[in-house]
């Protein structure tokens, strides 16, 4: 902005040089306040006339004409959602949302359906959310039938291809991976986790042993039980005739007569209070974020209304409570709201949530509870009353601002089984809202005494312990568990066999004693990446010392990458500066210690190691650390030939990963791997060629751990 702004300035100075001055108008005694603004009223909300009708084969059609635009617009809304996954399978629901749409129909691959689509700038997507699912589309008028025909068969006939299968669970992954990047995420997480409680489908959490479970027969299971005409309600609005499209929903979905049994009731939400402080404690951030409330309610509740603008008085904007208070007047808070969260067949959250400084995190939080009791204890203000009802009103109205928005939201009363006039109903109950009825809702449902407190934030650095607020503080565990690989079942006589194994290993390399006598080693490598994984060329150096330091050094072309380790923690040293080596990267320095080729040998002799054979040359190496590896050998020679392994995958969830030794050579009398594949998520990621390795350099802590 600066360079445009300076010649702007400099050609405004000439002109003002060379042009005469015109003497100006004084200006008027007084500028209007916004305050004398005048607006009118907003319109009233009208329900259009929607074509509805069933097809024979059961599914619920809505149709709704809009000549405005020259588009076609639909959604079919499927009774499913992630509430219905198993327990062992999290993320279920997720992933078959996800392949329908990615894994394209019998006939045409996903990839395939994506070209078509953006030809004619169309969409087809779906997915699969906490209580529905969708398939929806979106298309020029001219382009309606061949549309619909992409959406029909994505809806009725999935093909939910492996490969794409493939890429979800790596997205998922990948998500799982990031899912304590986000402060704030961290704290609704967690504060939702709790209030609903961890033993129910409101509560759970996806790991990546869930997502490693799940199979293509799961997402074809899960599709066939809730994709089924009886269960999906189709609504279509856009520049067509109704009577024409009836007719053509009618043909295009006639062969479509899948039936199941009626989708059962969402699980029940029980009220099981989780009163207390939560903490969790996250080093790399200067403020703190923060989450406390209980149960909230039901849309229908007819106490809703006066809760919402109880809510909205204490936390719904610049003018409420919390922020005049906290933010205004402290000056301790960035942000700050309230919320009476309802859903339509569930209880929501009632939530106050923001992020302050870290010094006021316990001042911030006793202030939020002294104003809950404020207005548990007196009546509301007259002015606070009428425009908070307003903001409410005014805000809902928005729900049916076009015709559009209308149809869906009556379709989705009808989902659940509201009545029809429930959206006028609801705005004569919010006009009629009192202060005292604000007061009365407010003792009833705000419940102080069962309250929980999430905070996301950097102890150290509060002013007061949150112990002020709780005697007790509970900590939050933000450890992501990694996957455990299913071993096979171990006896006495397969780690009998799997020692036996072993030691053939530890002679064919060199022998047992020439491996126990490595304590140190320098190794350059070169690593050339596979095209698919960026195709460039990374220098590597590692240094490792006895038994858990390691330090990795690799130059790419965007810079160097430093990482070092004690086995406990670390740091990191990047273009972007010097960190604390972060959690992810500490377990890949921890697995790289466990797989040390040389302690890997010998981890017969290593407590608290198990060596188990599992058939066809393969040791499954594993610790109480829940570290694993396999080591496939030959059984003739006993030659290392591969080790597999859990990794991280670049911006993904861990994956297995395979070294497939090609070549080896001989160091200090022992043979190790010189050139190897690495293969990552079943595909080629980079060959690697060991340039220069010596043993026993005589390094120490220091000159490892030295800090550049």
């Amino acid at each position: 902005m600066k360079r445009t702004i300076l010649p702007c300035l400099m050609l405004i100075a000439a002109l003002q040089a060379q042009t005469p001055v015109v003497p100006q108008k004084a200006a008027p005694a007084s500028t209007p306040s916004y305050r004398d603004l005048k607006f009118p009223p907003l319109r009233q909300v009208t329900i259009p006339e929607v074509a509805a009708f069933t097809l024979p084969n059961g599914m619920k059609v809505y149709l709704l004409e809009n000549h405005e635009l020259p588009t076609v617009r639909g959604t079919a809304l499927v009774r499913t959602g992630n509430l219905f996954d198993p327990p062992d399978k999290i993320g279920l629901a997720t992933m078959t949302g996800m392949v329908m749409r990615t894994g394209g129909t019998q006939a045409l691959t996903g990839d395939q359906i994506d070209e078509k689509l953006e030809n004619v700038a169309a969409s087809v997507e779906s997915q699969i959310g906490e209580i529905s699912g969708s398939v929806s589309f979106s298309t020029l008028k001219e382009n309606t039938d061949d549309v619909l025909a992409v959406f029909k068969d994505l809806l009725t006939g999935p093909e939910l291809r492996q490969e794409k299968i493939d890429l979800a669970k790596t997205q998922l992954k990948g998500g799982i991976s990031r899912r304590n990047d986000d402060p704030d995420g961290i704290a609704s997480r967690e504060f939702s986790e709790v209030v609903y409680g961890r033993d129910n489908p409101y509560g759970w959490r996806m790991e990546y042993e869930h997502v490693d479970r799940i199979q293509r027969a799961d997402l074809q299971a899960f599709y066939r039980r809730y994709f089924f005409p009886a269960n999906v309600m189709l609504a279509v609005h856009g520049d067509f005739s109704a009577a024409e499209m009836k007719g053509k929903l009618e043909i295009l979905f006639a062969g479509w007569t899948a039936q199941q049994p009626p989708v059962p009731p969402f699980p029940a939400v029980k009220d099981k209070p989780a009163p207390g402080v939560y903490l969790a404690a996250k080093e790399d951030v200067t403020q703190t974020f923060f989450y406390l409330g209980h149960l909230g309610g039901v849309l229908r509740d007819k106490d809703y209304p006066a809760l919402e603008v109880m809510a909205d008085i204490l936390g719904g904007g610049f003018r409420s409570r919390l922020f005049q208070k906290v933010r205004t007047q402290l000056g301790y808070a960035y942000n700050i709201s309230a919320d009476w969260g309802v859903y339509y067949d569930h209880p929501g959250t009632f939530t106050i949530s923001g992020s302050t400084k870290s010094p006021s995190t316990t001042d911030t939080l006793k202030v939020i509870q002294q104003e809950v009791e404020k207005i548990r204890t007196a009546e509301v203000l007259a002015d606070e009353l009428e425009a908070s009802k307003e903001s409410v009103l005014n805000s809902f109205v928005f729900n049916f601002d076009t015709r559009a928005k209308t149809l869906n939201r009556m379709m989705t009363y009808e989902y659940h089984s509201y009545p029809k006039d429930f959206i006028f109903t609801y705005q004569k109950a919010i006009a009629a809202v009192t202060r005292a009825d604000v007061l009365r809702v407010a003792k009833q449902y705000l419940k102080p005494e069962n309250f929980a407190i999430v905070a996301v934030g950097k102890p150290q650095d509060f002013g007061k312990p949150l112990t002020e607020i709780s005697k007790t503080v509970i900590p939050i565990d933000l450890t992501i568990p990694q996957p455990k690989k299913e071993l096979a079942q171990a006896d006495a006589g397969s780690l009998d066999k799997g020692k036996a194994l072993l030691r053939k290993a530890q002679q064919a390399v060199g022998g047992a004693d020439k491996l126990e006598a490595v304590k140190d080693y320098a190794l350059t490598a070169e690593v050339q990446l596979d095209p698919s994984a960026g195709g460039m060329k990374v220098l590597q150096t590692a240094r490792w010392l006895a038994s858990n330091h390691f330090r990795q050094e690799s130059q790419l072309p965007f810079g160097k990458i430093i990482a070092y380790s004690d086995g406990k923690s670390g740091w990191l040293l990047s273009p972007q500066g010097m960190m604390p080596l972060p959690p992810a990267q500490m377990k890949q320095v921890q697995g790289e210690l466990f797989r040390v080729y040389y302690r890997l040998l010998l981890s017969d002799r290593v407590e608290g190691r198990t060596v188990n054979y599992a058939g066809k040359g393969v040791l499954e190496i594993s610790d109480k650390q829940d570290n694993q590896a396999q080591l496939t050998l030959n059984e003739e020679t006993g030659m290392p030939e591969k080790l597999s392994y859990q990794s991280a995958q670049m911006g993904g969830g861990p994956s297995v990963v395979e070294e497939v030794f090609k070549e080896f050579q001989e160091v200090s009398g022992l043979r190790v791997p010189s050139k190897f594949t690495i293969i990552q998520g079943g595909r080629k990621f980079a060959e690697v060629s060991v340039t220069d390795l010596k043993l026993n350099t005589g390094a120490t802590v220091e000159e490892v751990s030295k800090r550049p």
